[in-house]
């Protein structure tokens, strides 16, 4: 029951705003702000709840007559990879409802699809049968798609094209490499095709291990099906870049740990290197082009390419031989993702407040903002030193463990990629030194620092930096149980 509240609270409260609010801007904001803080803390009690010594699927929701003909079950349930993601969904929902009090037009439908994009990734975070996961995954395209194309700036209506023709292009292969699963197994029960061994399918098993892997990468995403990211990141309303870089790049990662891993293992480990190749291309292509970016927003999405790539470098360690395998370079890929929602979540608001006051993205123009902006710029260097790997926050914990997984796999790969902390710390110091320090400029005079509202989202993102970075175990111990149910399928 709790689970399904977490989930469907957001898409009730999203009929609630379109049907019975009317067009009352202000009621309609503190509603979608209560829906937002009952569900982060359903999300909450969800993490809390979860048993860490048990391990394995718990919390469970299950209706097994839901579509009897074809074995299609309603089943929910949390295990340690899905219960820390499930919060971060909640924390960075209503980091984006507070981000979004600046919104001038429509107000119902926008935190109407908001809160149906919301509900669409805790489904996938937590559904246990595949052709619910399905339903979920397509389910977010909606809300994004209008999200961008009414609500962005720029070219909006060409990235909301780009985005859904990507991401509907790589949700036509998951569909393909499902249905493979399916008329091989005849359950669509993702626990259960866990234990099972796949590697006798209808179609080669390394073949429809491409098909989950190229709808995986394209939301990760990966070089060099990353294109449309940047571009819908730049156009995209600021709390839209707060979920699409906080939650939705996270289902891309998550896809690759519960079904590329946990389900193939013999084709995963055969195809580390691969991985782990595609992995450092990513991370030293999205550096290199970081730190061409004048645009604020634009430094951050590229940026964000080549932090995912470290989330794909973790996965790569199941090539280890068995003597060295560990649950190091899993649970290091699971707490990037964690720490890079809260990271760039933090980092999108901020330039988000830094916009909607100074209109201007362009960063020779910015300077001296510090002076003018105290709050603002704090909130800037704590995400920006993050970002950096800086120890004592949640980049720190999440960048060692996935080298220290990964180097007994892939050492020379593992060297190339710590390049990109090297890059990360050149274009992130280089850029909060250009935008907030340096002389005052009377055109920033009248500027103000961050109101109360404004405050709500970085302080609540700060304090999930600083907590996962000061006690890492908070997170790394949850994700362990859930990568400790997978390791033991690569064991010979």
């Amino acid at each position: 029951m709790l689970l399904t509240a977490t989930v469907f609270l957001p898409l009730a409260g999203a009929a609630v705003v379109l049907l019975l609010l009317g067009d009352n801007a202000r009621r309609v904001r503190l509603f979608a702000a209560a829906v937002g803080i009952v569900d982060f803390v359903l999300a909450l009690a969800v993490f809390l709840q979860y048993d860490r010594d048990d391990g394995g699927f718990q919390l469970t929701a299950k209706l097994a007559s839901w579509i009897p003909q074809l074995d299609i079950q309603y089943h929910l349930a949390v295990d340690g990879l899905s219960a820390p993601l499930v919060l971060l969904t909640g924390l960075l929902g209503l980091a984006a409802i507070y981000s979004s009090w600046s919104i001038d037009k429509r107000h119902r439908e926008y935190f109407a699809w908001l809160l149906t994009l919301q509900a669409a990734v805790m489904g996938v975070f937590t559904a246990q049968d595949f052709v619910l996961f399905f339903i979920f995954w397509e389910l977010e395209l909606i809300p994004m798609f209008f999200l961008i194309s009414i609500w962005g700036s720029g070219r909006k209506e060409h990235s909301a094209m780009k985005f859904l023709l990507f991401t509907f292009t790589g949700s036509a292969f998951m569909l393909v490499g499902l249905l493979a699963v399916y008329f091989s197994t005849g359950t669509f029960d993702m626990t259960r095709l866990v234990g099972m061994d796949l590697n006798d399918l209808l179609l080669p098993s390394q073949l429809v291990f491409a098909f989950f892997f190229i709808a995986f990468a394209v939301k990760l995403p990966v070089w060099p099906v990353h294109t449309w990211l940047p571009d819908a990141h730049t156009d995209a309303p600021t709390a839209v870049s707060v979920m699409l870089a906080g939650v939705l790049l996270k289902m891309g990662g998550y896809g690759f740990i519960r079904v590329n891993v946990s389900m193939f293992p013999d084709v995963a480990s055969a195809a580390a290197t691969a991985l782990a190749v595609l992995a450092v291309i990513s991370i030293l292509y999205g550096a290199m082009v970081t730190f061409r970016q004048s645009d604020l927003k634009r430094l951050v999405a590229n940026s964000s390419i080549s932090h995912m790539g470290f989330v794909l470098l973790g996965v790569s360690s199941v090539g280890a031989a068995a003597e060295h395998l560990s649950p190091v370079g899993l649970t290091g890929a699971a707490m990037q993702l964690f720490s890079h929602g809260v990271v760039t979540g933090l980092l999108f608001v901020m330039v988000g407040v830094v916009y909607d006051k100074a209109h201007t993205r362009h960063i020779p123009d910015l300077g001296g903002l510090a002076g003018k902006m105290p709050f603002a710029a704090v909130a800037f260097l704590v995400a920006g030193l993050a970002s950096l790997g800086l120890p004592a926050t949640s980049g720190f914990a999440a960048e060692i463990m996935v080298f220290l997984g990964t180097f007994p796999a892939h050492g020379v790969l593992t060297g190339l990629a710590t390049v990109g902390v090297l890059m990360a710390a050149g274009y992130v110091l280089w850029t909060l030194q250009r935008s907030l320090f340096g002389p005052r400029r009377e055109r920033w005079d009248h500027l103000t620092d961050v109101s109360a509202v404004e405050a709500v989202a970085p302080v609540l993102l700060m304090a999930a930096i600083m907590a996962v970075g000061l006690y890492p175990a908070l997170l790394s111990d949850v994700f362990a149980t859930g990568i400790n149910e997978v390791l033991p399928r690569f064991t010979p």
